[in-house]
């Protein structure tokens, strides 16, 4: 998805590539909104190892670190702006950054930046970038808030379905164990003992119950840590490493971590407390059976 929107992305802003050292021969022409700082990360990863032979320039802003880096490097000057809405008003309001220039907009989890309350934030986004520009938006599940969004803010567009709504790839296999509430943590120590489980991404319904469960989970003997919004980006950014690495078993999140994250050959999803609507369900198991592995 994400080669989706860059590469075509790329090819169109290839004629403002330039050498010059001069911040102003480098204005923003492409802003991609996310809602997470992890697919923010991810996404701006994605754009410079796409865009490593051309010479254009990218930089990430988000909250929960120190906005003095990031000012420094967009003032540097750069084509290619991802960002979390928040920030991205953070460095407006600053007058660090100019829109004025944008060629193409892209909100990337559109639904989940609605469900997250982004919605004025990004309407108050939109005020400033030019009229004439590319929109693109790529949602997951297609609500009727998205639909009111998209007729808003694109023009005549096209409509491209990969699947039907709220399909769940045919390359999951699911497992329900009923069991008395009392007794759920003990049967997810049995089942990962018992399967020799090595990389789980358990899903539960707030940060502070995803606390606990890690913290059980550890007392087991059962190397774990939690990942959420209460956290410290670099705390989040330890522990999505240290699961990615295989350095911890258990990843325990509540929905934070449903969209965006690609953790390669991700073999099992565990929903130790179900989500409120079937949307998120079908987000947290597609973290799993990615890019055509079972």
């Amino acid at each position: 998805k994400t080669a989706s929107f860059t590469l075509p992305m790329l090819r169109r802003l290839e004629i403002h590539a330039n050498s010059s050292m001069s911040p102003a021969k480098h204005p923003v022409r492409a802003l991609i909104l996310v809602p997470t700082r992890e697919l923010a990360v991810q996404v701006y990863e994605s754009v410079r190892t796409y865009g490593k032979y051309l010479l254009l320039r990218s930089a990430v802003v988000y909250g929960g670190v120190n906005i003095d880096a990031q000012i420094d490097a967009v003032r540097s000057g750069i084509e290619i702006l991802v960002a979390t809405p928040g920030r991205l008003l953070d460095h407006l309001q600053q007058k660090t950054l100019i829109l004025t220039k944008i060629e193409i907009l892209i909100l990337d989890e559109a639904d989940r930046m609605l469900d997250m309350g982004f919605l004025p934030d990004i309407k108050q986004i939109i005020q400033l970038l030019p009229e004439q520009r590319q929109n693109l938006m790529f949602s997951a599940t297609f609500s009727e808030e998205i639909k009111k969004l998209a007729n808003k803010i694109l023009k005549k567009p096209v409509l491209i379905e990969v699947a039907k709504q709220n399909s769940v790839s045919e390359l999951i296999s699911h497992v329900m164990y009923p069991v008395e509430s009392t007794r759920k943590q003990e049967l997810l120590f049995f089942l990962i003992k018992q399967k020799e489980l090595q990389q789980v991404l358990v899903f539960t319904r707030t940060k502070q119950s995803a606390d606990r469960l890690a913290q059980h989970l550890n007392r087991q003997g059962i190397s774990s840590s939690a990942i959420h919004g209460d956290r410290n980006q670099l705390q989040r950014t330890q522990a999505l490493n240290s699961f990615k690495q295989g350095l911890i078993r258990v990843l325990v999140a509540p929905d934070v971590a449903a969209r965006g994250l690609d953790i390669e050959e991700l073999i099992y999803v565990i929903n130790f407390e179900l989500p409120n609507n079937p949307e998120d369900y079908v987000h947290r198991i597609g973290r799993t059976g990615r890019a055509g592995t079972k």
